[in-house]
């Protein structure tokens, strides 16, 4: 039987820890909220290179701005996960999903240049077989992402020169409400002619239409180059979100689970105290009892 003093320590032990999991609630809502406020700034940015990239393609032939088709053989990809644990699930969703998109793919695993971003899902890729070209830490805030992102822009721009790699893809968690995320793929390179396709024929908001005059290839490489650091941004942010949102779910079921305890060890508490009171006021009725019997004697 677990005595009074045991059962206490267990009790200040699960409110401790109780303490913990709520903080780390909390810090998990305060990391929702900037990344989903650096989101919805990116839309804003994002609107103004396609707006940008709509004038130009007004002067550019399409057959000068659709990027060349990678070789069919090779393969890039970013994947983006977690350093940290006690996040669920996350980053064996998001492994399996890149490798069975990568498998769809046609292109073998020896014609795969593969990044990860984030240590705990570079093991689970390499558990999986599939060997990594590099690994990144996560970005502990949105300061961070900044740089991280310059830094796979030279990584994607090697893999073009050196490995003859135009086809880039980038699988990360999308954030949906609340705690709350799926799998996503997004087609880095090459550009998706169709998008290009529905600038170019979109209307212009107002009567009033721009001019550019520096040189219209260099104007739509320097367009381009944002727009592929807005998605790079945008995964980040994405990826960042819903390893909060992952961590919050969990943290709410550890949550449940301790105050469950906390109930269960409070009640034991007070019974396991209550027979102890009992146990002594009886052993004081038992002595004075005897102690008056023998003064009766």
């Amino acid at each position: 039987m677990q005595t009074t003093e045991i059962l206490k320590h267990k009790l200040a032990t699960a409110e401790d820890l109780y303490s913990v999991v709520k903080t780390m609630k909390a810090l998990a809502v305060v990391n929702i909220r900037q990344y989903e406020e650096a989101e919805r700034s990116l839309d804003q940015y994002r609107r103004a290179v396609e707006m940008g990239l709509q004038i130009v393609l007004r002067q550019v032939p399409r057959s000068r701005v659709v990027t060349r088709n990678a070789p069919r053989r090779n393969l890039g990809a970013v994947v983006f996960g977690s350093d940290q644990g006690m996040c669920g699930q996350l980053n064996d969703d998001v492994a399996r999903h890149a490798i069975d998109e990568m498998d769809a793919s046609g292109v073998d695993r020896e014609g795969r240049a593969l990044f990860a971003v984030g240590h705990r899902i570079a093991g689970r890729l390499e558990d999986a077989g599939q060997p990594l070209e590099g690994t990144a830490s996560v970005p502990g805030s949105t300061s961070g992402i900044t740089p991280a992102v310059q830094d796979l822009l030279l990584r994607i721009d090697r893999w073009r020169d050196e490995w003859q790699i135009d086809q880039v893809l980038l699988f990360y968690a999308e954030h949906h409400s609340g705690a709350s995320y799926r799998p996503r793929t997004t087609h880095l390179l090459p550009i998706d002619d169709h998008w290009l396709h529905t600038l170019q024929e979109r209307k212009w908001p107002t009567n009033q239409v721009p001019m550019f005059t520096m040189n219209r290839d260099r104007l739509f490489s320097s367009l381009v180059h944002e727009y592929l650091f807005v998605s790079l941004y945008r995964a980040f942010a994405e990826s960042l979100a819903s390893e909060n949102a992952s961590r919050l779910a969990s943290m709410q079921g550890a949550e449940r689970n301790i105050e469950e305890r906390i109930v269960e060890l409070t009640m034991l508490y007070q019974q396991r105290r209550q027979l102890a009171i009992t146990e002594e006021l009886l052993d004081v009725a038992a002595g004075f009892e005897a102690l008056s019997t023998k003064q009766d004697k």
